[in-house]
């Protein structure tokens, strides 16, 4: 009678609708058919004790979703800290709490259980979009996975096919054999294409653990200047090194390898047509915080119009100057990003571009 007066709504209030059990055998059949918002449970019962009732009502819920409050006689606070730690939220004593105390306690109690069934629920939403989202993935990285290696022997049949009619095959009309170069220009196009999407593959299948190990640039730089080299002396470029600042940098070699790689072959590839490439590498700041920069005096680009897509899959800017599939930025990107670093980009159209490579430290 005391605690339904203590509870009982003043204006303004919240107004509780109470039941009372005698019994645990009551309480327990009562929590059933009710699912009250909070028991207010005493330890001594007629048939039972609180702690044993305690751990029944919490067979009866779900984990973390009981909101009780121990009553105890006047000295069992170690009772009381029993039943916190075995479930319940709160404990009184009794002979110690007035009616704003006890009001207060059950109001906090189910908010307090409120709150963690909402956490709760929303972890496990996250949970399962995460999950959802993992499968999605995978089942995209395999679609795509397959899908690129699969093409590949269609495609080479195609391109053998294609070889034996270029060899063989007479034309009547001596017109139609012009449209043999735009059949190799396809089939080459496809080829391309589907290699960069397997290389995209690779990278996402590839660990993400790989350790970092000291890169002196210079030796990298050469190296990816050999490979280029047929493209270098082709368009007469001039290409111009400076790594006294930082010369070694810690990070993934094939990465870094791949970052310089591409955007070397773009300032490369994306040339104006009336200026030799003038293509200049090189780095600042600190060894723990390196900025690569790789700056050319190219077709440039409109970020106005495109800087929101810059790095995105498959997209191209220039598509009249050069054959390409829109891969290399968003590889580049990738890798940038997965090692915890980012790129800025300066460019104005018909002036060139100028990359900034913010390398992440090595953990």
């Amino acid at each position: 009678m005391l605690y339904k007066r203590y509870l009982k709504a003043h204006p303004g209030e919240e107004s509780m609708e109470l039941h009372e059990a005698s019994s645990g055998e009551e309480g327990l059949a009562m929590f059933a058919a009710l699912r009250p918002d909070c028991v207010l449970l005493d330890h001594s019962l007629q048939d039972t004790d609180g702690l044993s009732l305690l751990a029944d009502l919490q067979r009866l819920t779900p984990p973390n979703s009981l909101c009780a409050i121990m009553i105890t006689g006047s000295g069992s606070e170690s009772l009381a800290v029993r039943a916190l730690n075995n479930g319940a939220l709160d404990y009184l004593m009794k002979q110690h709490f007035d009616r704003e105390l006890l009001h207060k306690t059950v109001r906090h109690a189910i908010e307090k259980n409120e709150w963690r069934q909402y956490q709760a629920n929303y972890h496990r939403e996250l949970q399962a979009a995460n999950q959802q989202l993992a499968r999605t993935n995978a089942d995209l990285d395999n679609f795509v996975y397959a899908a690129s290696h699969d093409l590949r022997q269609p495609v080479n049949n195609l391109r053998g096919l294609f070889e034996e009619i270029r060899r063989a095959a007479s034309f009547a009309d001596p017109s139609d054999a012009q449209l043999l170069p735009f059949m190799d220009k396809a089939i080459q196009a496809l080829s391309t294409t589907i290699d960069d999407l397997a290389t995209v593959v690779q990278e996402h299948r590839q660990p993400t653990t790989q350790a970092p190990e000291p890169v002196a640039l210079a030796d990298l730089a050469a190296d990816v200047l050999a490979v280029l080299h047929p493209q270098i002396a082709a368009t007469k470029a001039d290409i111009t090194l400076d790594f006294s600042e930082v010369p070694e940098v810690p990070y993934v070699r094939s990465n870094l390898r791949t970052i310089l790689l591409n955007l070397v072959a773009n300032a490369l590839k994306y040339r104006r047509p009336d200026h030799p490439p003038q293509v200049r590498l090189r780095i600042s700041g600190a060894a723990s915080q390196p900025v690569l920069e790789v700056q050319d005096n190219g077709l440039g680009i409109d970020l106005a119009t495109h800087g929101q897509e810059l790095f995105q899959l498959f997209r191209r800017f220039h598509p009249h100057a050069a054959e390409g599939t829109g891969v290399g930025l968003f590889l580049v990107n990738r890798l940038v990003q997965a090692q915890g670093g980012h790129i800025e980009v300066e460019s104005e159209a018909g002036q060139g571009t100028l990359f900034r490579v913010f390398l992440a430290a090595a953990s």
